[in-house]
């Protein structure tokens, strides 16, 4: 007689669960600060059980990435204004998940999932103001970049509020902007380093670029890169101090003045500029880097501090004004980045999103 294994049923929902779990840990501590066993132990299961859902890491940050976007994608495809913004609110990190982790996947795991997620916006948007719709986008997804938590029917009628004002925006024509570099040349070696790290941790992603495109970028061998940087860690913190020096030289002087439209139209206008580092600053928040974590972390704090005190109306709770600020700068950003919206796009954007 044939000894029949017993049927090991798993509970229903587990894989979700999982899934739901890997999303949050990513988000909260990144690809790399989050294990299999933390994972599982979260969950309340064993490594091993973990492994019989996913093969390992790389398939469940896939299969995260997969979830959030099908949730995107069915709302968008919905039409419905309200179940969007509802959305972004259950699942806030998403935009975190696609943003930065997402980029650790493979390119062509990443081309389908954008091709996807551009198929989605086109049919929503029937073709036309797409770029609003992708400001949109932007603006919810602000809502993985910080911890402001509201009454759930005071967060809808702002991201509803914000979805109007954005697509209100989109129905004027901009130019397009000047085609070529962005962000100023580097005057000796060093600073070229700097340059074309913004320019490919932007483009590419940090793990996605070797010390050795490093060093072809400015004609030098990739060990050569060396003598300048000991770590390619230590080259993204320069990167990311120089974008913060601009910062302050640029935009924190008109911020200090104490005016709202003036203060828009400085960050639009940097964002336009310096979208290389905009952007490898996005993408690799929360990247450990020597001297970077608090440094980035209170320059952070301190710059959104200002925003708040220049956007806040007249009683206003602060946590609002933290909301449509955090909105505005990632609208800006991501428009600038888009490439093809000039900067009296990324201008009027940036002033729609804040109100």
């Amino acid at each position: 007689m044939v000894e029949q294994r017993p049927v090991v049923r798993r509970p229903p929902g587990r894989r979700a669960r999982i899934l739901d779990v890997a999303a949050g840990r990513f988000h909260r501590d990144g690809y790399h600060g989050v294990s299999m066993a933390e994972l599982a132990a979260e969950v309340g299961i064993t490594a091993p059980a973990l492994y019989r859902h996913f093969r390992g890491k790389p398939e469940l940050l896939l299969r995260a990435v997969e979830s959030g976007l099908d949730a995107l994608c069915a709302a968008l495809a919905a039409g419905d204004p309200r179940a969007l913004a509802e959305l972004a609110l259950e699942r806030r990190e998403f935009g975190t998940l696609w943003q930065r982790d997402g980029r650790l996947l493979p390119a062509g795991q990443r081309a389908v999932l954008r091709r996807r997620l551009r198929a989605a916006v086109r049919a929503a948007s029937g073709g036309e103001r797409e770029a609003a719709w992708w400001a949109v986008l932007s603006g919810y997804g602000s809502l993985s970049h910080h911890g402001v938590v509201l009454p759930r029917r005071r967060g809808l009628e702002l991201l509803l509020g914000l979805r109007e004002r954005l697509l209100a925006a989109g129905e004027a024509e901009y130019p397009a902007g000047p085609v070529g570099a962005v962000g100023p040349a580097g005057a000796g070696r060093r600073d070229e380093l700097v340059a074309a790290a913004t320019r490919l941790f932007h483009l590419r992603g940090f793990d996605n670029v070797s010390m050795e495109q490093l060093g072809a970028a400015v004609g030098i061998a990739g060990p050569s890169v060396y003598k300048h940087f000991g770590t390619k860690a230590a080259l993204l913190a320069a990167v990311l101090e120089r974008g913060r020096e601009r910062l302050r030289a640029e935009v924190l002087p008109v911020l200090a003045a104490g005016e709202a439209a003036p203060a828009v139209a400085a960050f639009a206008d940097f964002a336009w500029r310096e979208r290389d580092y905009l952007g490898a600053m996005l993408s690799e928040t929360g990247r450990p880097a020597p001297g970077e974590g608090r440094a980035a972390a209170e320059f952070r704090r301190a710059f959104v501090r200002a925003w708040v005190a220049v956007a806040a109306a007249e009683g206003e709770p602060a946590a609002e004004a933290r909301v449509r600020v955090h909105a505005m700068i990632a609208v800006a950003i991501d428009t600038a980045r888009g490439g093809a919206n000039g900067p009296a796009a990324v201008a009027a954007y940036a002033a729609a999103a804040l109100g």
